[in-house]
């Protein structure tokens, strides 16, 4: 029988960059807890690996995810002596720890999504910064059908910021499939390949990060996400002003960036 650290694999298939692996393709890497603290673990490994510069997350066999595990969930720890109702609560802190570490990381994510991305799988996808689809891939809330929720994990909160609200609602209350293609159309992935492209796709996007500025990558993406939740433009401006002061100030990068195009070569930004 496979251990629990079988079940999320880590790798590292270039320079600077993480590969992190679902590993149940039985189950399609469903989000049964002996899967998802695993990938909490490895998500905190990564993120504390200042040689890994870019993040890509995929699952093994044909799906990506597919959300909550119909045949067992798995085992919640640490819930000796406790009730149902509390049990509940710290099963949900679980994924909803997992989801936060992915955009928490230091490093940009790219989720690899090579097949069914269903419910809280559709949840894990929209938490990574970029997405890219195998043309096999599709996409469902899939709560609604089970008479529950398409609202989890986040999605009410990523899904109109990603696609716009009024195809965000549409697809979410009435629970249908989203085909690659479509899925590329309206903002969801940022691009579909071939299923045999798919992690060369991801690998590259990854090495055009790596080769840009630590600092400047970092902070980048937080203001990305900081801007989603911004109530305020001309405050999110002044936030982005101080990021780039900072680096500006703080680094010769901009120097490296003008002289290194004067000289017809790549920069080597040492922050």
């Amino acid at each position: 029988m496979a251990s629990a650290d079988d079940f999320v694999l880590v790798d590292h298939p270039r320079p600077d960059i993480a590969l992190l692996t679902l590993n149940r393709p039985e189950r399609m890497n469903a989000m049964a807890f002996d899967v998802m603290i695993p990938l909490a673990d490895a998500l905190r490994g990564v993120n504390n690996d200042n040689g890994v510069r870019a993040v890509v997350i995929t699952g093994a066999g044909h799906g990506f995810c597919s959300g909550a595990d119909m045949v067992d969930s798995g085992r919640v720890p640490y819930i000796e002596g406790l009730t149902r109702a509390t049990i509940a609560h710290r099963a949900a802190d679980r994924l909803h720890e997992v989801i936060e570490l992915v955009g928490d990381l230091h490093q940009p994510v790219i989720a690899a999504i090579n097949g069914a991305a269903i419910g809280g799988g559709m949840c894990l996808a929209l938490a990574c910064d970029i997405r890219i689809a195998s043309t096999e891939a599709y996409f469902r809330a899939a709560g609604i059908n089970n008479g529950l929720t398409a609202s989890e994990l986040g999605l009410s909160f990523t899904l109109p910021r990603a696609i716009g609200s009024s195809r965000a609602f549409e697809i979410m209350l009435t629970g249908r499939d989203v085909d690659a293609e479509e899925a590329a159309r309206i903002g969801l992935v940022s691009e579909t390949v071939a299923p045999s492209d798919l992690l060369d796709r991801c690998y590259e996007i990854g090495a055009r990060i790596a080769a840009l500025s630590r600092p400047g990558v970092e902070l980048t993406k937080r203001m990305l996400w900081a801007g989603l939740e911004a109530s305020s433009y001309a405050a999110h401006m002044r936030s982005e002003m101080n990021a780039q002061l900072l680096v500006r100030m703080t680094t010769r990068n901009f120097e490296e960036a003008v002289l290194a195009r004067s000289e017809k070569r790549p920069p080597v930004f040492e922050d």
